[in-house]
């Protein structure tokens, strides 16, 4: 089962978008950063997150693997039959739904997982390579790096499981990520917003940046993780009572 949700995962083009943008942007930035970043390391700047703050871009990348993986299942089998979804068909195939979320959300963490480390491995080495006297982060905080971004990848899963659309939850996303975190903003208002899954994860290796409350690396896992698993609760029990 997990190898059929593996394949037709990998069968989705909107699925290798993301594979090929999440694992190319941040060496990309790494590059076009070098200059800027010879000038920051001249500055006595401290480097401890060198690398690793530039995969937060990449993040795009399990956000779309964890949108697709389960609204593709929620569009049109095709133009003459408008309402059929592929989900019928899915869960003809498979009428067990707690087994086939299991197996879509193990191939998954597989891809995403994969694409962390792939995508770690090159920014890191890329990074070392333009700016050598810079120490490489140890392999505990990539691994966490690693598991973040897997954690990104199940939570846009959790969020199209319970929204049932792909367009919305990718679109704020995306944008939380990118242009303006109102997850951020919220930690304005009130110092509880630092444990919102955007800001308390990357306390999980991140050191340097600026968040509005300090939480160690172990706390900041395991509070990412129960998010992840409520939210997944959630959207599993909505699935199993909704109509397909």
């Amino acid at each position: 089962m997990v190898s059929a949700e593996l394949r037709k995962l990998l069968g989705l083009p909107t699925a290798w978008i993301g594979i090929v943008l999440g694992t190319l942007l941040a060496p990309v930035i790494v590059l076009l950063n070098a200059p800027y970043v010879r000038d920051l390391i001249a500055a006595g700047t401290d480097t401890s997150d060198l690398g690793l703050q530039d995969l937060g871009i990449g993040l795009i990348g399990p956000m779309v693997l964890g949108v697709v993986v389960i609204s593709s299942e929620y569009t049109s089998t095709g133009p003459d039959a408008p309402r059929a979804r592929q989900l019928t068909t899915t869960l003809a195939a498979m009428p067990d739904r707690l087994r086939l979320l299991t197996a879509k959300s193990v191939a998954l963490v597989v891809v995403a997982a994969a694409q962390a480390a792939v995508t770690a491995a090159a920014t890191l080495t890329l990074t070392h390579v333009l700016h050598p006297h810079v120490p490489v982060p140890a392999p505990a905080r990539i691994a966490a790096a690693v598991l973040y971004w897997t954690l990104i990848a199940l939570l846009s899963f959790a969020i199209t499981l319970i929204t049932r659309n792909g367009i919305v939850p990718l679109t704020f996303l995306i944008i939380n990520s990118t242009v303006v975190s109102v997850s951020y903003l919220l930690t304005k208002v009130t110092d509880l917003a630092a444990y919102l899954p955007d800001i308390v994860g990357p306390q999980m290796f991140l050191t340097t940046a600026d968040f509005p409350v300090r939480i160690a690396p172990l706390t900041a896992g395991l509070v990412m993780t129960a998010w992840i698993a409520a939210l997944l609760t959630i959207g599993a029990i909505l699935f199993h009572r909704r109509d397909p």
